[in-house]
């Protein structure tokens, strides 16, 4: 152990032991500490050291390190570890002595103890206390089978040996700590999402079992707690979920705050899908139980999606990737459920994806283009107006539905952009009607994302707008959704009223999807209203959609509005809706969406051929 032969004195051992141990951390302390043990088993000649650490808070010795190494360990723990409770006296002594003490042939109690458990008839003991402050923190002992006399020097040799254990035990438990505080989260002590991260990539490494699994939960409408108790109380709301959470789950399972009020769960073991999506269910329960804040029961739903990976194929990224994407389909279906990730979700979030990324150059692209749908009386066939439909024609996937793209404009706050684009290309192309003297009484519908509406100055750039193509007053209409009216009811207002001293028409679209409108209709400057087609398809073998449809005209009717049915596909549903008072429709049956030069045509043309009239008698 040496690295010559020279005589080798105690303050040299002391010195040496002391640039070893302080080179240790947490990664090599326990190495390094054997082999100081087997350093000091050779100097002193005994036969046997150890390295115990004390554990005030369960008040047992845990072996840290010996030497020799020994396989017939007599500890009643096969991890090394010893309740002083039911130790000898020695082991006892141990748990807070503060001074090297030494245990000789002559100690009867001792002696009894190792004849028992080794079958030695005579050993001998110096133990160094590991002190910290006013706590001993450990024990370093060495054992001499037979007697040793321990000279004053020796001990003291010893003891300051002690102290530098003492020190790396220290520095170790303060690098424990510190990784311990960087791997959790500070509001809930779960993991945090570094060591998520971590974990998965362990996890989900070639040649590891799986499949893995990952359930991702979030919090429905949180919000309403912060607003309501406040933050702290959102705070503590937040950790009674983190502690759901482990209570229902095995002690291997890892948990994680991924920040706000998501947390992602991993368990250790491997699951079946269905295991997987049962377990889900189960935690999302526990969750939604009722929790007693500041004399207050509160409860919360929580969506949950579910996904697995496999070691080798999958990345970390992909598995949560995965699981969110369940979790936003959760979501979207209403909250409150299990999602388990599909094949399906992933073809839809590229698509969407897909979208995103080109949506953004498609307007100076002149990728965009309209499309026009009219507005017919069924009686005559006259053509009374047309909306204004704004289409898509992707670089690789064709024509894409305004339902799938409007939304992601929306999301990433191009609506108002794409919104500006539609009335003035189609005010523009409008106005090129009207010069060649066609579609002179024909109003432009154009439907207003609830993002235009909000938006300051929105009435005065429509009005300006009018202006610039020379479009007279009346000649335009906007329709905005039912939902949007009752978003913001005292913003909106203003708007409208504004938008109604510019000239322009108001429709609410979509009636009667389920935004009672009614307590306002008086009060907002309101010319039309448009049915909508879920309530006109049927129509003719519905009672109820009948009914609804019957309602909304007398509420036309006693309002002086105009009332326009949407989705007017069938011969029935045109009847119908004659046979009860509602003439202006649009729909297949009548037209589809045409181009602007077979809108012009149509306009020179003045109707469309198709025209019904309400059987005689009705």
């Amino acid at each position: 152990m040496f690295a010559d032969s020279a005589p080798f004195s105690l303050e040299r051992l002391v010195v040496t032991v002391a640039a070893r141990l302080m080179a240790a951390n947490a990664a090599t302390a326990a190495q390094v500490s054997q082999d100081m043990l087997e350093l000091l088993v050779d100097y002193f000649a005994v036969d046997v050291s150890f390295l115990r650490h004390n554990d005030h808070s369960i008040h047992a010795s845990i072996l840290i390190a010996e030497w020799p190494v020994r396989t017939d360990v007599p500890d009643p723990d096969p991890i090394g570890v010893v309740y002083f409770e039911n130790a000898d006296p020695v082991f006892k002594y141990a748990e807070h002595f503060k001074k090297p003490a030494v245990f000789r042939p002559d100690d009867a109690d001792y002696q009894k103890r190792i004849e028992q458990g080794r079958n030695i008839p005579q050993t001998s003991l110096a133990a160094a206390p590991l002190v910290s402050g006013d706590v001993t923190t450990g024990v370093l002992g060495f054992v001499k089978i037979g007697d040793r006399e321990w000279r004053e020097d020796e001990l003291n040799a010893l003891e300051a040996i002690g102290s530098l254990f003492a020190q790396v035990q220290a520095r170790v438990k303060a690098e424990e700590q510190l990784r311990y505080l960087a791997d959790r989260d500070d509001l809930t002590g779960v993991y945090n999402r570094r060591a998520l991260l971590a974990h998965l990539e362990k996890r989900l490494a070639a040649g590891r079992s799986g499949p893995v699994t990952a359930l991702f939960f979030d919090l429905d409408r949180l919000k309403t707690i912060n607003d309501y108790l406040g933050h702290t109380a959102g705070d503590r709301f937040l950790k009674v979920l983190a502690e759901r959470l482990q209570e229902r789950t095995k002690p291997k399972t890892v948990i994680a705050r991924l920040g706000g009020d998501e947390f992602v769960v991993v368990p250790a073991s491997r699951l079946t899908a269905v295991a997987a999506e049962k377990m889900g269910g189960e935690l999302l329960d526990a969750i939604s139980e009722r929790v007693s804040l500041d004399g207050e029961v509160l409860a919360r739903t929580v969506s949950v999606g579910v996904a697995q990976g496999v070691p080798g194929r999958d990345t970390t990224s992909d598995l949560l990737r995965r699981a969110d994407l369940a979790l936003l389909n959760a979501k979207a279906a209403g909250g409150n459920q299990v999602a388990m990730f599909t094949d399906e979700m992933s073809q839809e979030a590229e698509y969407r994806t897909d979208i995103e990324l080109h949506l953004g150059s498609v307007i100076e692209d002149g990728a965009l283009y309209l499309r026009y749908l009219p507005e017919v009386d069924m009686r005559t066939g006259e053509v009374l107006a047309a909306e204004a439909l704004v289409r898509w024609d992707h670089p690789t996937r064709g024509a894409i539905s305004p339902a799938d793209f409007i939304p992601v404009a929306e999301s990433i706050n191009l609506a108002g952009e794409l919104g500006r684009w539609v009335i003035r290309t189609a005010c523009s192309e409008f106005a090129s009607f009207r010069a060649a003297g066609i579609g002179i009484g024909t109003v432009l519908r154009i439907n207003v994302s609830p993002v235009q509406l909000v938006s300051a100055g929105f009435a005065e750039s429509v009005a300006a707008t009018m202006r610039e193509f020379g479009l007279e007053p009346g000649s335009i209409c906007l329709e905005i959704t039912e939902s949007v009216v009752v978003q913001d009811i005292e913003t909106t207002s203003i708007t409208l009223n504004g938008l109604k001293a510019a000239g322009v028409q108001i429709a609410i679209d979509d009636f009667g999807t389920g935004y009672s409108v009614l307590s306002h209709l008086k009060a907002l400057p309101v010319d039309v209203l448009k049915i909508d087609r879920s309530f006109v398809t049927d129509l003719g073998s519905n009672p109820d959609d009948l009914a609804i449809v019957r309602a909304t005209i007398a509420l036309a009717e006693a309002f002086g509005l105009q009332l326009v049915a949407e989705g007017v596909e069938t011969e029935a549903a045109a009847i119908t809706l004659l046979r009860h008072g509602c003439h202006r429709a649009q729909g297949f049956l009548l037209s589809p969406p045409i181009s602007a030069t077979d809108l012009a045509a149509l306009l020179t043309k003045g109707h469309v051929s198709a025209r019904f009239s309400a059987p005689a008698g009705e």
